[in-house]
């Protein structure tokens, strides 16, 4: 007997107990009840239903197995709970459903089962009957070394949209299956030298231009890609080949669709009754109760079951800030202060420390990263001490004030010198991730590639040396697929990247950049090690605003491992410059982004300098270096002398 159809007496599905702890908001398994799910009823096999709706007079469930009749199989109430359940037998799997919601006024609402497991692809709304999945998983060894995972790991997320990485134009322009992205996205992914691949949000979601953001079925991958095994098989094959799958997660609100979440039962269940709490004026979404405690429930086992029925390795939460404000996005008189008279949802933020707490816990070695844009303190800090418990935290302003500098002409840069350096001075009161996202590359923002200024050649040269400074500078990073080949056009979620620019030397050249960054990243310990500690980065000279030219100096743990970075802003070669180096020694070039098979100029130092004992920068030795035009470079002591080589 399969365990995806358990064999139980008659009697309640849903035990006493687990009715309170769901009252409580700590029935962690929720899911494995809650919706659909096949069963043995004595000896006879089908589907268990049930639903929270507390405020109904009555619930049934509707589907092509009884011709959509509201009458055919009512649900029975499990009291003060607000839980109704019931079992139908000779249900079988792909079956269409919902739920017949029946007011004490008005006609019946019907909407689709929160818990479904599957749903029609849009823009059809139906739940689908399904299971637990049947995929044998061959990632157990992945498994047992992510508990150990450190933070002082390589970490480079390669962020997707499912939908639009490619498509097949001989089929309609249709996107890719899960086994098709399976076999395309994830060895071009490996090639890339990235660690880690993050979806943007593939629960089903009715709407194509959301992107994934506005969510219906929370517990569902979307059916546009194939089935929930098919997703399984996806994850399970990253693994295979040494890549992590973190998934977009949208905790924060919901859409006003007929047959989602909103106003589910006749009363506002899921979010706020108020307006102004309960909803969002930016995006007309909905904002989740936190403050209920079912509500809270259906989040956190949602969280638990991507992590461990998809061995999803970890959760990337939008919109923090709209989650832990009151007044985020709203004047005066538009939001309720909290019971202090702040303007902090205090709901919210206990949701979130539980959250990171029980996520920690149940699957350690997952991270959970906060896309959080304010200064909120301690983001990424351990709940027991006050934080908020996130792993990491997107580093916003890091990301805003060097796309500001990139952005400028370079004979204006000496006069935005701040945007470079600034920082550092707030680099460690967090554990940061270095962001270049989706966001970044639509609503006429325009793409990586087109934002800077110049002609197309210093467009990419540009490029190529703000992607140096973003993996010298401490902190993980993320980048916004097709970043990585220069594409000229804003990102459109119904069009696929432009592939065919890989034919020309510059988007060549850049991709090829890319990759060579990515080796050198995760070859030098120096580049990770010590991302969140003052120990692994120091400034030689941030001062040289006039020159457009900063160089600093990153350590691994063993402080005798460092890499020398220059980087020139400017489009003017700049010979003997010099460099002051803590150690005497020839410092091997290990990466010119200027280099011809790159599309750059091919200036540069001939492989390496040898010191001189010229004092720079509080420094006795120093290089003297020729600095190639809109270009970073990285170097390392390889020898003590010419000839003698470090071991």
């Amino acid at each position: 007997m399969s365990s995806n159809h358990p064999a139980r007496d008659s009697g309640p599905l849903i035990t006493d107990y687990e009715a309170y702890l769901f009252g409580e908001g700590h029935w962690l398994r929720a899911w494995e009840k809650l919706g659909a799910r096949p069963a043995i009823v004595g000896g006879i096999a089908g589907y268990t239903f049930a639903v929270w709706a507390p405020n109904a007079q009555g619930v049934s469930v509707v589907g092509t197995f009884n011709r959509w009749d509201g009458r055919a199989h009512p649900l029975e109430s499990r009291g003060a709970s607000g839980l109704w359940e019931t079992f139908v037998p000779g249900v079988t799997a792909g079956s269409l459903y919902k739920f017949e919601i029946h007011l004490r006024e008005g006609p019946p609402l019907v909407k689709a089962d929160p818990f479904a497991l599957f749903a029609q692809r849009p823009p059809e709304t139906a739940s689908v009957t399904s299971d637990f999945g049947h995929h044998v998983w061959r990632d157990t060894a992945w498994m047992s070394a992510r508990r150990d995972a450190p933070l002082d790991a390589p970490m480079s997320i390669y962020e997707v949209h499912s939908g639009s990485w490619r498509r097949n134009p001989l089929e309609g322009n249709r996107s890719l299956s899960w086994r098709e992205l399976a076999a395309e996205l994830v060895p071009y992914v490996v090639q890339m030298g990235f660690t880690h691949i993050e979806l943007l949000p593939i629960m089903e979601h009715p709407y194509e231009p959301s992107w994934g953001y506005q969510v219906t079925g929370y517990f569902a991958p979307t059916s546009r890609h194939g089935t929930p095994d098919e997703f399984r098989f996806f994850v399970d094959e990253c693994h295979a080949n040494g890549l992590g799958v973190i998934l977009d997660w949208v905790p924060g609100h919901f859409p006003k669709d007929a047959h989602g979440l909103a106003f589910f039962d006749g009363s506002a269940l899921f979010e706020h009754a108020d307006p102004r709490q309960g909803e969002h004026q930016d995006w007309g979404t909905l904002i989740f109760n936190y403050g209920r405690h079912e509500v809270r429930n259906f989040l956190l086992t949602n969280a638990l079951y991507w992590l461990e029925s998809f061995h999803i390795d970890g959760l990337r939460v939008d919109a923090v800030a709209s989650m832990i404000y009151l007044d985020y996005s709203r004047q005066e008189g538009q939001w309720i202060p909290n019971q202090y008279g702040g303007r902090e949802n205090l709901d919210a933020i206990d949701f979130l420390r539980e959250l990171n707490a029980l996520t920690h816990g149940h699957h350690p070695g997952t991270v959970v990263i906060a896309e959080e844009s304010t200064a909120f303190p301690a983001v990424s800090r351990p709940t027991w001490v006050g934080g908020l418990g996130f792993t990491l935290k997107w580093n916003m302003g890091w990301m805003h004030d060097i796309l500001t500098y990139a952005g400028k002409d370079p004979l204006y840069r000496r006069w935005e010198h701040q945007h470079l350096t600034f920082s550092m001075l707030y680099a460690y009161n967090e554990n940061f991730v270095l962001p270049f996202s989706h966001d970044e590359v639509v609503h006429g923002k325009r793409s990586m590639l087109d934002k800077l200024p110049g002609d197309a050649w210093q467009k990419a040269a540009s490029l190529r040396t703000l992607y140096a400074f973003m993996f010298v500078h401490p902190g993980k990073k993320l980048l916004f697929m097709g970043s990585e080949f220069g594409v000229w056009r804003e990102w459109d979620q119904a069009e696929s990247l432009e592939w065919d620019l890989l034919q020309y030397p510059l988007h060549a050249g850049l991709q090829r950049f890319v990759s060579d960054l990515h080796r050198i990243y995760r070859e030098q310990p120096s580049l990770y090690e010590v991302d969140f500690e003052p120990a692994g980065f120091a400034w030689i000279d941030c001062n040289d605003h006039e020159a457009s030219v900063i160089s600093l100096l990153r350590r691994a743990r063993d402080p005798d491992d460092a890499i020398v970075s220059v980087i020139n802003w400017t489009p003017v070669v700049r010979y003997d410059y010099r460099v002051g180096v803590p150690e005497q020694g020839f410092y091997r070039e290990l990466l010119n982004t200027d280099a011809a098979i790159y599309g750059g100029s091919n200036v540069g130092n001939q492989g390496g300098v040898q010191t001189e004992a010229v004092p720079a920068h509080g420094h006795a030795q120093s290089l003297r270096l020729t600095l190639p035009p809109l270009a970073g470079l990285l170097f390392k002591r390889t020898q003590n002398q010419i000839g003698e080589r470090i071991a």
